[in-house]
């Protein structure tokens, strides 16, 4: 009897989210924002907020708000609260989003584009919009006490925020947020994807071999800092959950008027301010998981008894 040959294709293997899978993106995020993460998006963040300050003038401004604590306006809770959740939230999403596109017939760099894809809008919606909102009102709440009058304090003003706008005014520019997500993180796995495969050229490795750790460090960091094309998008958010008093901003704001705003009143340059610290940001995060990558695996293994399995 002759055997019969299946030509159903094989189900996709669902991979579990362990616990120390969340652990290590969480310990790497707090590390990654607690050292040069948070000064460097203090400086993006300043000098989308104020368009016509230079880079020397931005720096100026921020060591006027409180020498080496002005850099890290916004870390406590706001950061911390978005570093150690975004982390889960995106695990999660981005695992069971990848899983469906591979049970539709999508290959390995589809599935991975969609899974970061979703997973970067559903991070940005759960966790990232209040918590970028309130680093920004941290940020450039400033101009209140240049103008003589004592600024509220971090709950004081989160909760001054609820009570006026309720969860629409704390999740300001959350849109923004999402479409930054999505674009910076379909674009840097794109990008360092491409950025391996020359590398491989380069150095005479076949398809598919793996790379050494500065070979990781230098495709991860070029797809980072390439992925900040999209600035304009980040100017938009900054200048949607900005504290900013000017009688020419639209009164209600969203993401097409705030985009003819800034371009009215700064033009394209206008639309890049910060990208060089972003550019710097992106680097770093990308050698704090791939350089600082590995140690963490092994401590976190260690600490919970169980194998990491998620990539970094």
């Amino acid at each position: 009897m002759s055997a019969v040959i299946s030509t159903k294709p094989a189900v996709p293997e669902k991979k579990p989210v362990k616990f120390s899978n969340l652990l290590l993106g969480a310990g790497l995020n707090m590390f990654e924002v607690t050292t040069l993460g948070q000064p460097l998006e203090v400086v993006k963040t300043t000098m989308a907020a104020n368009r016509g300050d230079s880079f020397a003038g931005a720096l100026t401004k921020i060591w006027g708000r409180g020498g080496v604590l002005g850099f890290y306006q916004g870390l406590i809770p706001w950061a911390w609260i978005e570093a150690s959740t975004k982390g889960a939230v995106l695990l999660f999403v981005a695992s069971e989003a990848e899983y469906y596109a591979r049970t539709f017939g999508a290959g390995d760099f589809t599935a991975g584009i969609s899974g970061g894809v979703i997973g970067g809008v559903a991070q940005a919606y759960a966790t990232m919009g209040f918590c970028t909102c309130m680093k920004t009102v941290e940020i450039t709440k400033h101009k209140i006490a240049a103008s003589g009058v004592k600024p509220p304090g971090t709950f004081a003003t989160f909760m001054d925020i609820y009570r006026k706008e309720g969860i629409k005014g704390i999740n300001k520019g959350v849109n923004a947020v999402a479409i930054r997500q999505m674009t910076n993180w379909g674009s840097r796995f794109g990008l360092s994807r491409l950025a391996e495969q020359g590398i491989r050229k380069a150095t005479g490795k076949e398809e598919g071999a793996k790379l050494g750790a500065f070979e990781k460090i230098l495709a991860s960091g070029l797809g980072g800092g390439l992925s900040a094309w999209n600035q304009p998008i980040e100017v938009i958010r900054v200048e949607m959950q900005s504290k900013t008093v000017d009688p020419n901003r639209p009164a209600k704001m969203t993401v097409g008027n705030t985009l003819n705003y800034v371009y009215s009143q700064n033009g394209i340059k206008g639309l890049y301010r910060g990208v060089v610290p972003r550019i710097g940001l992106g680097v770093w995060q990308t050698i704090c998981m791939v350089a600082m990558g590995d140690m963490a695996k092994t401590y976190v293994e260690k600490l919970t008894g169980e194998a990491v399995t998620a990539k970094h």
